[in-house]
């Protein structure tokens, strides 16, 4: 009898090898999201294309509503992606020629290269070793009377050191803008990021923790009379079609996109606790592996880890050996702003900012989404453990 299905019962045993050590892990996984909230998305869809509504109206209105009531602040401007958002944020707020802003070395290019585009010129602090996020302690060497504004990004989605960034800009009357493109919803001392200082800039880009279908992006705010000449500069410097009471460009929240986000919106929340236990597992299965240094968070801080990512030894050699193992990774980002090809001009060396320098070599960011099962996790992380074994 034994004889007779033991053939059968090694079969399983392979096919179980097989799964485990051929698993794919893709870096997000925005169609099994899809697929969750299927119905309720498509509704939402059709509802847009029934009405002819694409563009302004009340799909974009209820959202900046519903958002700006998830923040408990007054205002939300719905815009065309998060970099316009950036860019409306310090044209509003008079930053221009002669201006210098302040903002980090390890960032997205969208937190500088919109400094240029509003006619300042940035200016780079070094990261915090632990963090990755912009050190308090070297800004206000940077400080001279030419500076107009800080850009505090909150990256991966863990918040800066805001409040002590915010006393600092409070101390030298700067303006205090907050970069929330990967930090939906991440709190600091119980309060959201994006709150602290006179405006927040978010990016609904689809792999974000609250993605649209396309590119899209929003602005909050306190400030009643800043909202309004953000919302003009937005809609070519009007608030009423054809009054056009200043220059301005074209970048707003279109229907089909301001749709979708209202159905996400109700599950962030969710989505962002999954990524917490996610990276805890990570963190679990990673633990004491002298080679690789989890992410660490910060005291009173919630982390909402849009992307998860790790110092590690050999990064381009573990990037090639997970890849081959079908599992994705990404970089966050291979080159600090200072050395990238676009501020050449500012003669930056390493030494002028060596933690970035150093950690652009060292960071790798595995796959973190809400979908990644805990069979995922354990599979990415015991092929990181073999490799470095």
């Amino acid at each position: 009898m034994n004889r007779v299905f033991m053939p059968e019962i090694l079969l399983k045993k392979s096919e179980i090898f097989n799964t485990l050590n051929f698993m794919k892990v893709p870096f997000v996984n925005l169609k099994s999201q899809y697929l969750s909230i299927k119905k309720d998305v498509d509704q939402a869809i059709h509802q847009v294309l029934d009405d002819i509504s694409y563009v302004r109206g009340k799909y974009p209105t209820q959202f900046e509503e519903n958002f700006a009531k998830a923040y408990g602040v007054r205002h939300c401007i719905g815009v065309g992606n998060g970099t316009d958002a950036l860019y409306i944020a310090l044209k509003m707020l008079s930053i221009g020629p002669g201006h210098e802003v302040i903002t980090v070395a390890n960032s997205w290019i969208s937190s500088s290269e919109t400094i240029s585009q509003a006619g300042a010129k940035p200016v780079f602090v070094d990261i915090e070793p632990d963090y990755f996020n912009i050190n308090p302690d070297l800004i206000e060497a940077k400080i001279n009377e030419r500076t107009k504004a800080v850009i505090a990004v909150h990256l991966y989605g863990q918040p800066a050191s805001i409040e002590i960034i915010k006393t600092i800009c409070q101390k030298h009357q700067l303006f205090l803008v907050e970069d929330c493109a990967q930090a939906h919803f991440a709190k600091f001392n119980g309060q959201y990021a994006g709150t602290f200082g006179d405006v927040a800039a978010f990016s609904f880009y689809p792999g974000k923790n609250l993605g649209a279908y396309g590119d899209a992006g929003g602005i909050i705010t306190n400030n009643d009379e800043l909202a309004r000449k953000m919302r003009m500069f937005a809609n070519h410097g009007a608030l009423h079609k054809h009054d056009h009471l200043i220059e301005g460009i074209n970048s707003r929240l279109d229907s089909i996109q301001a749709a979708v986000l209202n159905v996400k919106l109700a599950h962030i929340h969710k989505w962002n606790q999954k990524r917490g236990h996610n990276a805890s597992l990570y963190n679990k299965l990673l633990k004491g592996l002298p080679q690789v240094q989890t992410p660490k968070i910060r005291d009173n801080a919630t982390h909402i880890f849009h992307v998860y990512a790790l110092r590690v030894e050999r990064r381009d050699e573990l990037v090639k050996y997970l890849n081959d193992n079908a599992i994705q990774t990404n970089i966050h980002y291979p080159t600090a702003l200072p050395f990238l090809g676009a501020y050449k001009y500012l003669n930056h060396r390493f030494e002028d900012f060596p933690v970035a320098a150093d950690y652009q070599h060292k960071i790798i960011s595995l796959p973190m989404c809400p979908e990644l099962t805990e069979e995922q996790i354990h599979y990415v992380a015991d092929k990181i453990v073999k490799f470095y074994n």
